[in-house]
C-alpha cells in the first residue's frame, strides 16, 4: 500500500443523468508512468477533473498518498504535489518565458513582491535552471505567444516543474506536434521524470507514444475502467481491440 502515491474508490460523477464517470477504482504507483486510453467520450477528461479537484464528485473518494482530497480546491491539491497540464497550452503569451517560469515561483513559494522589489530579479537563478532544464534557455527572453507550439508546450512543462510536483498529470502532452516534436517531447518527460522521481500520469490519443512510454495502461470505455495491465497485456485484449485499437 505504500507504493499508492494516488488512488480512487467507487469515484463516479454523472452529468444529466449520465454517468461520465462510473464507480471507478484507481491506483497509481509510485514513481510510474501511467497512461489513460480510451475512446472520445469514455470519461478520462472528467477523471482527469475529477482528481485534480476541477469536479466534485456524485461519490467516492480521491486519495493522495493516503488523506483524503476528494473534491477539495485545484490550488490546494497542486499545493499538495499533484500539478496538471492541459490538452490547450496554458502560458501567458504576452511575457516572456523567463516572467512565465518566475510567475510560477511566485506563486509556489506563496509570495509577491512589491514596489520596492525589483521583479524580474525575483528567483532569476532558480527559473533559468528550470528554463534549461526544458531546453529554452536560449529562447528565455523570447515571449510566450511567439514560440512554436512544440516550445509552448515545453514551457508549459517547465510551469509544471515550478510549482514542484510529485505527481504530473498531463492530459495530451503531444497534441498537434509534428512526430520528431512528439518523440523530443516525450523525450524530455521521460528524462525530467526519472531525473527528479516524479510519477507522471497522462491521457494520450497516440498509441505510439502510450505504448512506447508508459509502464502500465488503463483503458476507460463508457465512464468505467474496461481493462488495466501493461502496454503489452492491453494490446493484446481482445476487449480493447474490439471496442478501441480496431480488431475484429
Amino acid at each position: 500500500m505504500s507504493d499508492i502515491i494516488l488512488q480512487t474508490t467507487n469515484l463516479t460523477k454523472s452529468f444529466g443523468g449520465l454517468a461520465a464517470v462510473n464507480r471507478v477504482d484507481f491506483k497509481l504507483l509510485k514513481g510510474n508512468i501511467h497512461a489513460i486510453i480510451g475512446p472520445n467520450g469514455s470519461g478520462k477528461t472528467t477523471f482527469f477533473n475529477l482528481l485534480t479537484g476541477y469536479y466534485k464528485p456524485d461519490g467516492g473518494k480521491v486519495l493522495f498518498k493516503g488523506e483524503d482530497i476528494t473534491g477539495i480546491e485545484p490550488f490546494k491539491i497542486c499545493k499538495r504535489g499533484i500539478f496538471r497540464s492541459f490538452q490547450i497550452t496554458a502560458i501567458y503569451p504576452k511575457l516572456s518565458v523567463l516572467e512565465n517560469v518566475q510567475i510560477a515561483r511566485f506563486s509556489n513559494r506563496g509570495r509577491s513582491y512589491t514596489f520596492f522589489e525589483n521583479a524580474k530579479k525575483l528567483f532569476n537563478e532558480e527559473a533559468c535552471g528550470i528554463i534549461e532544464e526544458v531546453g529554452l534557455l536560449d529562447q528565455k527572453d523570447v515571449l510566450g505567444g511567439k514560440l512554436s507550439h512544440g516550445d509552448r508546450k515545453r514551457l508549459e512543462l517547465a510551469i509544471v516543474l515550478s510549482n514542484e510536483p510529485e505527481v504530473m498529470l498531463l492530459d495530451e502532452p503531444t497534441a498537434g506536434m509534428s512526430p520528431e516534436e512528439t518523440r523530443e517531447s516525450m523525450k524530455l518527460i521521460m528524462k525530467i521524470g526519472e531525473k527528479r522521481g516524479l510519477t507522471i500520469l497522462f491521457v494520450e490519443h497516440d498509441m505510439s507514444v502510450v505504448f512506447g512510454y508508459a509502464r502500465r495502461v488503463t483503458v476507460f470505455h463508457q465512464g468505467g475502467l474496461l481493462t488495466e495491465g501493461t502496454p503489452d497485456e492491453v494490446k493484446a485484449n481482445k476487449q480493447v481491440q474490439n471496442v478501441y485499437l480496431g480488431g475484429e
